[in-house]
């Protein structure tokens, strides 16, 4: 592989940050790369593991001369970060994202953009339920999806680079229009996760079965929903507040399904079930057979983000 960018600036350094640092030094993707957190303890554990060339104590210091800048932070906080580095942007650098929701970030960050500035929206489809800046490996990206949303206008020539960049770091991607995209999340991410946060507080409040007895005899089910129910809570409140429109319609739906479901168990109606349960168990294999999980009875996660 060869070098996309000559310098790379990093703003915000949690899993998802840490993880393309990785990768960027695996594969000779960056020149130089240079790293900003909010966190004076994240900076310092990110000097401590060696992450970043540079850690910066403020994010204007981190993007000056950078060819690429990512906003790695809550969505909810992009547009305050975006204006603060916007004075500081070099001309023809790119700024991209790495949020789960559209929509708001072009509303929030597109206004503070300079004219001599590319900004080019992306989202990783990739991520474990660890955290902060040691939960990052170079493997995160590799055969997974990376979605790159442009806006309108966007310059041609910017998005390409932005797509080979994620090409570098192991990703397969593809362009999507924006409010696509934030239908198409609050199917395949938003909803599965807030359904795993409303089971995971059923559990706890069911007050006949202890929290030993949940915790002792969790079967892969329950065990999958509380992995995924242990992610990072600031990010996920700011999805759901951020792509409120998209997410109240796939929840619609998922009501309208769990109420159908709940008129065939009552009335004993085995055949709805099983066919349900069947065409289900096939949109399971096709995930498998697209190469995005495989069969194991870990799913793939490996002892390590177990």
């Amino acid at each position: 592989m060869s070098q996309v960018y000559g310098k790379v600036a990093l703003i915000g350094l949690g899993l998802i940050a840490s993880s393309m640092f990785w990768a960027m030094k695996r594969g000779g993707v960056a020149g130089e790369v240079s790293g900003y957190a909010r966190s004076e303890a994240t900076r310092d554990t990110a000097r401590r593991i060696g992450l970043c060339d540079t850690v910066c104590d403020s994010a204007e210091a981190a993007v000056t001369g950078a060819d690429l800048v990512v906003l790695a932070v809550p969505v909810g906080a992009m547009g305050t970060v975006a204006a603060a580095i916007a004075p500081y942007l070099k001309p023809g650098a790119t700024v991209i994202d790495v949020g789960s929701v559209k929509g708001a970030v072009v509303a929030e960050v597109g206004p503070h953009i300079p004219e001599t500035v590319h900004f080019v929206p992306t989202h990783p489809m990739a991520g474990t339920e660890h955290s902060g800046p040691e939960s990052g490996f170079a493997t995160l990206f590799d055969n997974r999806w990376t979605l790159i949303v442009p806006p309108e206008g966007a310059d041609p020539a910017a998005v390409e680079r932005v797509e080979a960049y994620w090409q570098a770091l192991g990703a397969n991607c593809e362009r999507m229009e924006v409010e696509h995209h934030d239908l198409v999340c609050a199917v395949v991410s938003h909803i599965p996760h807030l359904i795993a946060y409303t089971m995971v507080g059923v559990a706890d409040d069911l007050s006949r079965v202890s929290d030993q007895e949940v915790i002792k005899f969790s079967a892969a089910g329950f065990r999958d929903f509380t992995r995924i129910a242990a992610s990072d809570p600031t990010m996920w409140r700011d999805v759901f507040l951020t792509n409120k429109a998209a997410t109240l319609e796939m929840l619609g739906r998922f009501t309208e399904e769990l109420f159908a479901l709940q008129r065939a168990i009552r009335t004993g109606d085995g055949e709805e079930l099983f066919d349900y349960f069947t065409r289900t168990r096939a949109i399971r294999r096709g995930i498998i057979q697209a190469g995005q999980d495989t069969d194991a009875p870990d799913f793939g996660r490996g002892k390590r983000h177990e």
